[in-house]
């Protein structure tokens, strides 16, 4: 929900801010590019599904947007306006890759990017590491999967944590849409992860190791055998 707060309850900074970078404040400048860099780079992946060219779509985004800036109104959040930019860069990347591809019945946007983030801290047993890495890398593919007009909704609405207001306006939808969108998408992922999580959860709940000598370790010794 930090994004959604961020574009709702600091909207004067966010006006100062433009008001400085049209001024070539660097300091506004950069400031702009770190609060949208997540957000803009799971857009546009969304959209493409391919970590570099999503970079150079949101720096794409930045040169076209501060050289442009004038144009910025404040209609919208600065954040839904270079939303709209990269989607835009990102579809128009798109078309040219595949040009015969039918994308009339797609949002006029697109949404990760590391997509299911898990806990900072590192779990000291490698095993476990490993296997919650697996399963990160299950669920990512499951969404690059989801049809793209379901993956842009769950990513602006889970990932993101958009409330269901603001991914309408990024997206151009109807909040009703948003919401049937969404219901399907986590059906079709569910069904998608369970499918593929199965070879996975073989490996599940490791029990190797550093935990395993400790444990063998301490058995020999209550067992009576010298270490």
């Amino acid at each position: 929900m930090r994004q959604a707060k961020t574009s709702k309850t600091t909207q004067a900074p966010a006006d100062d801010l433009v008001a400085r970078a049209r001024g070539r404040d660097e300091a506004a400048i950069r400031a702009i590019i770190k609060d949208n860099n997540r957000l803009l780079y799971r857009l546009a992946r969304g959209i493409l599904r391919n970590d570099a060219e999503a970079e150079d779509v949101v720096q794409e985004t930045y040169v076209r947007a501060f050289t442009h800036l004038d144009s910025f109104r404040g209609d919208s959040s600065l954040s839904t306006w270079l939303s709209r930019i990269a989607m835009n860069e990102a579809l128009g990347r798109l078309r040219s890759q595949r040009p015969s591809v039918e994308l009339a019945s797609l949002p006029p946007g697109a949404i990760e990017a590391q997509i299911i983030q898990f806990p900072l801290s590192v779990p000291a047993d490698p095993e476990k590491t490993m296997a919650q890495r697996e399963i990160q890398h299950v669920v990512e593919r499951a969404i690059d999967e989801l049809p793209e007009p379901f993956r842009l909704v769950f990513i602006t609405r889970v990932v993101e944590g958009m409330n269901v207001e603001e991914t309408a306006e990024i997206l151009d939808l109807k909040p009703e849409t948003v919401k049937t969108r969404l219901h399907r998408a986590r059906a079709m992922l569910r069904e998608n992860v369970e499918r593929k999580i199965g070879p996975v959860a073989m490996e599940a709940f490791p029990f190797a190791g550093k935990r395993c000598e400790r444990l063998t370790e301490a058995v020999l010794k209550r067992l009576g055998f010298e270490a």
